[in-house]
């Protein structure tokens, strides 16, 4: 099926929705690029906790996988955000690959998670996710691996912490309490 570009609406429960149906998936697959709003921006700024999100975009290939979806794409964004060194504005830009499946939940798929939680493989495939009434959200899919991708203590590039430096012995923080500790003058 040929690209499409969706702008997604923001709903007050999520900031970027862009549901997905499973029946909707024709058996060639789908392509979405997709290019979030000023509204969705500002409203995963506010979610991210940083002081704007200018450009946000996904791009996704959906294919059927027996009763569920696979999803393969990247999202990518520009996030502004401030240095923790220099406490200047900075612009992070973000390039995150997605890769995902959706399966129906199944009652034996619930039985089996407290096993798996009892001996865990890193190395392992991750499990799929839940296809929820047969929908994917790949706005929230999205949103999520970009709030993930977020770094918390951004840097720009070259920027280096360096402690100060002492000129006195007597500053340090615990120099009042060792004066305390010294016995007055004239007494042993």
């Amino acid at each position: 099926m040929s690209a499409k570009t969706a702008t997604a609406k923001t709903p007050s429960s999520r900031p970027w929705s862009v549901p997905v149906r499973r029946d909707d998936v024709p058996e060639s697959g789908l392509h979405l690029d997709l290019a979030a709003d000023d509204a969705t921006r500002v409203a995963v700024a506010t979610l991210a906790g940083v002081p704007a999100v200018p450009r946000l975009d996904a791009t996704f290939d959906i294919a059927r996988r027996g009763k569920g979806l696979r999803i393969d794409g990247e999202i990518s964004a520009a996030v502004e955000q401030t240095c923790v060194v220099t406490l200047e504005p900075m612009t992070t830009e973000i390039r995150e690959p997605v890769e995902l499946v959706f399966m129906p939940p199944s009652a034996a798929a619930r039985a089996g998670e407290a096993e798996a939680e009892k001996e865990i493989d890193p190395t392992a495939a991750d499990e799929p996710e839940d296809l929820v009434d047969g929908v994917v959200d790949v706005g929230a899919v999205a949103t999520e691996f970009l709030l993930l991708a977020i770094d918390p203590y951004p840097r720009k590039p070259g920027a280096v912490f360096e402690t100060p430096k002492r000129d006195d012995e007597g500053g340090h923080p615990f120099a009042a309490l060792a004066a305390l500790k010294k016995p007055p003058a004239g007494e042993k």
